[in-house]
């Protein structure tokens, strides 16, 4: 299959799948006499790991170490839990400092008279944070 029809199969566009390949977190596919890339059922597989990867939040170096364990079939699977569990804990202290943002802008918002008058608590705290 083309780029094109490769991309629709795994949900990556086009341009980040040659950007994973100029990267090497997937191989270049053979190309046809035409020159065209073309994909196998085995690199859409791939790419869709790549893709379900990606929407849990694992950043390429770990995919990439991600990758090599699930074609490794003599891996240990607790290498593979503690790498989710990481980035589970990375996701958790993201998800907190998310929620004090959030809480300090609804706190300043709620501060904010939002009239005419010029006096502006966010603008403050955005000016001077101590």
């Amino acid at each position: 299959m083309n780029i094109g029809q490769a991309a629709d199969a795994s949900g990556i566009s086009q341009r980040m799948i040659r950007h994973y390949e100029k990267i090497g977190l997937i191989p270049a596919p053979l190309r046809r006499d035409s020159g065209y890339r073309d994909y196998a059922d085995a690199d859409v597989a791939r790419l869709r790991f790549v893709a379900h990867a990606r929407d849990l939040g694992f950043p390429i170096e770990e995919i990439r170490s991600l990758l090599g364990l699930w074609q490794d079939r003599h891996r240990s699977s607790a290498d593979v839990k503690a790498l989710a569990i990481a980035r589970a804990e990375e996701l958790g202290r993201k998800a907190k400092a998310l929620e004090e943002m959030r809480g300090t802008l609804l706190d300043l918002a709620q501060r904010c008279h939002g009239d005419d008058r010029p006096d502006c608590p966010i603008l403050d705290r955005l000016a001077d944070p101590a």
